[in-house]
């Protein structure tokens, strides 16, 4: 089914069809409408291909991961990324690599293969600076959670010291003057950005950190490890734990609860991610900071385009971090009741 077979039943011309279907020129509403119900009923579909060759561009655009489309929290970031493409009248060809460098140089092959515009390259966890596959060097790129090792493609991650200084001061706001940090042994951009935030909120409140690790990853298990730790260095005077991810905060309400600690009663907890499977199911909810999961995705597509459109012009910055959001529940009130965590 062609453009033409559609000007023909509606008994205008093809150009009316392309102007109609697309949103351009001037075509009167009742035409417009017409035309696009026609098109309906007949089945018809655009062929990108051929609009490519007019047009020089193929209104594709690639969306390169590692794990983001297997892994429940961070398909915001895809959804983030499938709504810009949209309102631009973009299709998004979403590959994913499980973190096989030879499978992902074969899907960017492909990608490429297919004409897309411009790549979308994301990660699922905030990494450092990447070297990026050889096959992204000649064709408008944005990164997501990532950045580039050569400083050159714009990329957007989340601002880690943001988001601990927010849960930091969530707690400090609530009158808790004993915050631990509960968190992971490794050192990576998400870890360290968080302490610093913890660090620099407690600081400047003059007040001494406390930090407590749990291994890594960031699991259940870590934070009844680090919870544990904790205990086990005497810091009973801790009124409220920042926990560096939800999962290790549903490990710290299990150790609370196996010590006969009440949440929010003795102990306040406020974590990051929003992962509502854990955050929303724990009893009771848990206050959490929000990672930009949504924001990061829609920027990725919006700084392609924007690089595709002006390449020499594009006024990107190189790093763009954007901040975290507060989610409430019941996880953090006044202090607690009494005066030690020990029973």
């Amino acid at each position: 089914m062609g453009i033409e077979d559609v000007a023909r039943a509606a008994s205008v011309s093809i150009t009316t069809v392309s102007h109609a279907l697309n949103g351009r020129g001037q075509v009167a509403p009742s035409t417009r409408e017409r035309v696009q119900r026609i098109a309906v009923e007949m089945g018809y579909v655009p062929n990108r291909f051929a609009s490519a060759l007019r047009g020089h561009r193929s209104n594709i655009l690639g969306f390169v991961s590692d794990d983001i489309a297997t892994t429940p929290f961070a398909t915001r970031v895809v959804l983030g990324a499938q709504d810009a493409a949209s309102e631009r009248g973009q299709l998004l060809v979403v590959v994913n690599s499980n973190s096989d460098s030879a499978i992902e140089s074969r899907q960017i092959s492909g990608l490429l293969t297919a004409q897309v515009d411009a790549v979308v390259y994301a990660r699922m966890f905030h990494q450092g600076a990447t070297v990026l596959p050889r096959e992204l060097m000649n064709i408008p790129t944005s990164l997501v959670d990532t950045s580039d090792d050569r400083g050159v493609i714009p990329s957007v991650t989340p601002d880690e010291k943001q988001i601990g200084r927010l849960a930091t001061e969530t707690l400090l706001a609530a009158g808790h003057t004993r915050i631990a940090h509960l968190t992971v042994s490794a050192t990576g951009r998400g870890s360290v950005g968080r302490m610093e935030g913890y660090t620099n909120a407690m600081k400047a409140a003059g007040l001494e950190p406390q930090v407590f690790t749990g291994g890594d990853p960031g699991t259940s298990a870590a934070g009844r490890i680090a919870f544990a730790a904790m205990l086990e260095a005497g810091a009973h005077d801790v009124t409220a734990v920042f926990s560096f991810n939800d999962p290790m905060a549903m490990g710290i309400y299990q150790g609370a609860g196996l010590a006969g600690i009440e949440i929010p009663g003795d102990l306040s907890v406020i974590s990051v991610d929003d992962f509502e499977p854990v955050a929303a199911a724990l009893l009771p909810g848990l206050t959490t900071v929000s990672l930009p999961h949504y924001a990061m995705g829609y920027w990725g597509v919006e700084s392609a385009l924007a690089l595709l459109e002006s390449p020499s012009t594009a006024d990107l910055p190189l790093q763009t971090r954007l901040e975290g959001t507060l989610v409430t529940r019941g996880s953090v009130t006044t202090p607690r009741r009494r005066s030690s965590l020990l029973p």
